[in-house]
């Protein structure tokens, strides 16, 4: 189909305009916005396509939409910030700050583990009604008394929704306030950057509706699927045997589907969802947002260099395969993980491969290319299908914008 796309692109950055177009005529796109800096100056600005599913709404340049966990790129942002200040220390234990965290054996497990998806809590022991999510003194209760599912420190497995509870505890334990009010008075509010983690009632109209993949054939690819998906898992196999008996290995359920039945999201289209604080999974935010925090890490204005080279030291490569994400696909499995972030080895942020960033569950993804001087950010509302290489529009687009990058001669990517 025809969307006319609104926006701006550098000199010698056409091309990424024309490759949006073309997610929009050849790739399912229904609504999105795509942004990127070099040097922190725009060169890319860009959005078009419909807020909902119906197409009565069209696609603004203030449009908020749900990222997903490209949320956790800007809580582990938070949480190195607080270190950059001497505030938390990335190998103390979490219990010095969170003292009731202690229980069930966790006594020893340091900060850098939760941030490195090592520390064994990818859910509560006991599964949480449906809401509870929403209730943060709830959920991190939970969690403090959890056993973890497997020891502590010996493999990584992806922490889905209980990353932003397990981080986001602590930086409210440090600073005194809420991962969502830290993140907009330290970081997005400064910048003017619209990305929010708890959303305001006032600004719900702006956010987009989810639709589901263009190929969709089972309910579980909706809007909402995480939820519906761990419905339907929960009614097949019955109820779950809790922690650590027989852990994740003689599990019926796959651990993700096991994680979303124990901690559900709910409908991620209402008013509670929106203004919640799930800081692993409810972001809400534009492009242009997501890239100017991003550009400041890509330009060393926000954290020290020291700090992000600390912050994209390799944790777990890809000969460690994910005890969570072992289902999925072989990229999912592989995936090398920093503090917090994706490494870029696979080629999703450009050519450099110390790039880092984060992806959200449909397709949404940003990053930082300190090398280079790049922030990138894609945002929209159909979830693409999947990790395993079918959904392309981003890696399309940050193809062209290299590319317009590599042309501008010297001092170009690197």
């Amino acid at each position: 189909m025809t969307v006319h796309v609104h926006g701006t692109c550098a000199p010698g950055f056409e091309s990424v305009r024309e490759e949006f177009e073309r997610s929009f005529a050849e790739r399912g796109e229904l609504g999105a916005s795509v942004a990127a800096t070099v040097g922190g100056e725009v060169v890319i600005d860009l959005w078009g396509g419909d807020a909902d599913r119906t197409g009565t709404r069209p696609w603004e340049r203030d449009t908020l939409v749900n990222i997903y966990s490209t949320t956790k790129g800007m809580t582990a942002l938070c949480a190195h910030l607080l270190m950059e200040r001497g505030e938390l220390d990335l190998d103390a234990p979490v219990a010095r700050y969170w003292p009731e965290f202690a229980q069930a054996g966790k006594a020893d497990i340091p900060v850098r583990w939760l941030l490195s998806h090592r520390s064994g809590l990818i859910a509560p022991s006991e599964p949480m009604a449906p809401g509870a999510a929403y209730d943060w003194e709830k959920v991190t209760e939970a969690l403090a008394a959890t056993r973890p599912w497997w020891r502590p420190g010996t493999a990584q497995g992806y922490h889905a929704v209980t990353f932003g509870f397990l981080v986001g505890e602590l930086v409210r334990r440090v600073s005194g306030v809420s991962l969502g009010t830290f993140l907009r008075t330290e970081v997005t509010g400064p910048l003017g950057a619209d990305v929010h983690v708890g959303t305001p009632v006032s600004e719900h109209g702006r956010c987009a509706e989810l639709a589901p993949p263009v190929r969709a054939t089972e309910p579980s690819a909706s809007a909402g699927s995480a939820a519906s998906a761990a419905s339907a898992a929960s009614s097949t196999f019955g109820e779950a045997p809790k922690p650590p008996v027989g852990g994740l290995t003689d599990h019926p359920m796959a651990p993700v589907t096991l994680a979303l039945h124990y901690l559900p999201l709910g409908d991620v289209h209402s008013a509670a969802y929106r203004s919640a604080e799930i800081p692993a999974a409810n972001g809400h935010a534009t492009a242009r947002g997501l890239a100017a925090v991003y550009a400041e890490l890509a330009c060393g204005r926000l954290l020290s260099s020291g700090t992000v080279e600390r912050l994209r030291t390799l944790q777990s490569d890809g000969d460690e395969p994910d005890l969570v994400l072992r289902a999925g696909t072989p990229l999912a499995e592989s995936w090398p993980w920093a503090l917090g972030y994706m490494l870029n080895q696979f080629g999703q942020a450009g050519p450099n491969p110390r790039a880092f960033g984060h992806g959200g569950m449909g397709g949404s993804y940003a990053f930082a290319d300190p090398e280079n001087g790049v922030s990138y950010a894609y945002v929209m509302n159909r979830l693409g299908a999947g990790t395993s290489g079918e959904d392309l529009r981003s890696i399309h687009l940050v193809g062209a914008v290299y590319r317009a990058l590599h042309q501008q001669g010297p001092g170009g990517e690197r």
